[in-house]
């Protein structure tokens, strides 16, 4: 089993490759950023900003890590940052991290951010397949469930490690050669969902726990996405908390374990005003703001 997954790794890392050297240069957008700024929508046209239908809301690398040879960076509650995960990425944005698409990017984009003493997440989808990335066809229909509401994604069966693993491992190494300093791994709550597999609770914990332990070994933080009520759980195996509506859904007393561990907690909000969300955040030490639905960088309001 083992001889095949290292296989499996280094047919991915061969497929993966030419991303390592893309164009040179972040584009950098001429815009002026409302009082406070901006989100994006995926490469291929698909949004991204949202949960998951769990609320009705549509939601490279060698064959094992190496071990990192520096302290992990750690994000303390109350760290600025911006998010933007397709299309020119603002620089206008003076914050500590930026958290950009780690396919969409070259390695120039983040040394650029770490020239201005940003730190840089890399954003990848782990729980979902993604039609237009371009290790898609490396999945076979045997871990392809539902769509979760977006155009082109479906569900993964994550308990198929022996299939998944080798893929995610080269996502990671990919995020870790172009200098990244964390990785969001997105969809990692699929348990609450409809995917068209029974997964368990147990089942994500067992997956998210692996996700955690692939980015630690190449060296970088890790960001637990949403999934609140496994928070507590998880909170020992993930770095920060990166979550989306948890005051419109009342969920954000599920995250309060992460501020008292002393990791961040990086919030969104797609439809509540600033008004009635940002007193509580800053109470909270929240590191909260208003997006555009589509993550389209046209929206950042930071509280």
């Amino acid at each position: 089993m083992l001889y095949r997954w290292l296989a499996g790794a280094a047919l991915v890392l061969m497929t993966l490759t030419p991303r390592l050297n893309p164009p040179a240069g972040l584009a950098v957008a001429a815009v002026t950023p409302p009082p406070s700024g901006g989100l994006t929508q995926r490469a291929g046209g698909q949004a991204v900003g949202g949960r998951s239908q769990v609320h009705g809301a549509p939601g490279l690398a060698s064959s094992a890590p190496t071990r990192p040879a520096r302290t992990l960076w750690s994000l303390p509650p109350g760290t600025t940052w911006y998010w933007q995960l397709s299309g020119a990425v603002t620089l206008t944005y003076r914050v500590a991290v930026f958290d950009i698409d780690g396919f969409d990017n070259p390695a120039s984009a983040v040394a650029t951010l770490h020239a201005r003493g940003t730190r840089a997440i890399c954003y990848m989808d782990a729980g979902t397949w993604e039609n237009w990335r371009p290790d898609a066809g490396l999945y076979p229909a045997s871990v392809k469930g539902s769509s979760n509401g977006w155009p082109g994604e479906k569900w993964l069966d994550i308990r198929q490690l022996s299939i998944l693993g080798p893929i995610l491992q080269a996502r990671a190494q990919l995020c870790a050669t172009k200098g990244f300093d964390a990785i969001e791994w997105d969809n990692v709550d699929g348990y609450s969902n409809t995917t068209g597999f029974p997964i368990s609770a147990a089942d994500q914990l067992t997956f998210n726990r692996f996700l955690a332990a692939i980015a630690h070994a190449l060296g970088l933080a890790v960001a637990l996405k949403n999934d609140p009520d496994q928070a507590s759980a998880l909170l020992p195996s993930f770095d920060f908390e990166l979550d989306e509506q948890c005051f419109q859904y009342t969920e954000c007393a599920k995250l309060t374990p992460f501020i008292a561990a002393g990791k961040a907690v990086l919030e969104v909000e797609y439809t509540l005003p600033t008004r009635q969300f940002c007193a509580q955040a800053r109470r909270l030490r929240f590191s909260a703001a208003r997006a555009a639905l589509n993550l389209d960088g046209s929206l950042w309001r930071p509280c």
